[in-house]
């Protein structure tokens, strides 16, 4: 009776369930490429029509000037430049340690139990509209107190609390283990294998997190509109007080009616647009070469 020699390339041929699967798996990937593709052809377009209609006003006395009452006729966005980046630092002065902090507890300190419940909620501010969270700030402070950058910081702080701490805890959570054990054997206090240990080699991606909040509240609109929106003031550094912003700058010279005031809301989309653009794409460049050089 003959030994039967098996075919060895004969587990490698798909048949029945399997070709389904990998059909399946083929539809699945080419979906995913199709949707990333879409993505990255959507934001090439929007970048392109803001720099056709709104390159051409770029200039140095439109990034330092005062635009007179939105008729858009001469000057520029100085003012709002400043007041944008009032309000992203101070909203991230606020952010950055509640969001570290917060980060810190659930990965060091909090119980399963307690770390889920608080990472629900963390999910559920990501997802907040943040036409609520300007609601909830002008209810809170603005209807008492007034307009001011102090008021629309609050909101925007609120908008980068989740995206900080959820970077920064993945972050975290990615120091080795043996960096912990190494610290606990030798007797270490637990705040200062955190302040020593964890912080630092965690740094890179806190950091990079804080950059990419404060891209995102460097656009925000709907928090601003209700908390400062002021017409028609120069520069203004006081935090108590109302101040230009980018974006209410851009809503309120498309809606001016004044040929000039649309062309120059493009110049400052497309300077807004390309900035944020920059700052992301920077950001988790420079968020990867850190890693690697540290070996996570």
């Amino acid at each position: 009776m003959s030994a039967i020699n098996p075919d060895p390339a004969h587990a490698l041929t798909a048949s029945g369930n399997l070709r389904r699967r990998q059909a399946v798996s083929r539809v699945f990937v080419s979906a995913t490429i199709a949707a990333a593709g879409l993505a990255v052809v959507v934001l090439l377009l929007l970048v392109y029509y803001a720099a056709k209609r709104g390159i051409g006003q770029l200039s140095w006395t439109f990034l330092t000037g005062h635009l007179p009452p939105y008729d858009g006729v001469g000057g520029g966005i100085g003012p709002a430049l400043v007041g944008t980046g009032e309000l992203v630092l101070i909203s991230t002065l606020i952010a950055l340690p509640v969001g570290v902090l917060t980060a810190l507890y659930l990965a060091e300190f909090a119980s399963p139990r307690v770390g889920k419940v608080i990472q629900t909620g963390i999910e559920q501010m990501a997802g907040l509209p943040t036409i609520v969270i300007g609601i909830f700030i002008f209810g809170l402070v603005t209807k008492h107190f007034g307009q001011s950058a102090i008021s629309a910081a609050l909101a925007l702080s609120i908008v980068q609390v989740p995206l900080i701490a959820r970077a920064s805890l993945e972050s975290i959570r990615r120091v080795p283990g043996s960096i912990r054990e190494a610290a606990d054997a030798l007797g270490v206090a637990r705040w200062r294998t955190i302040v020593g240990l964890i912080l630092p080699t965690a740094s890179s991606g806190i950091v990079t997190a804080t950059i990419l909040a404060l891209a995102r509240a460097a656009g925000e609109t709907a928090p601003i509109l209700l908390n400062t929106n002021p017409t028609g003031l120069g520069y203004q550094l006081n935090p108590l007080q109302a101040v230009p912003t980018i974006p209410v700058e851009i809503y309120q010279l498309l809606n001016s009616g004044y040929p000039a005031a649309v062309a120059k809301a493009w110049g400052a989309a497309f300077l807004l647009i390309t900035t944020i653009l920059a700052v992301n794409i920077g950001a988790r460049v420079w968020l990867r070469r850190s890693e690697r050089k540290r070996g996570i």
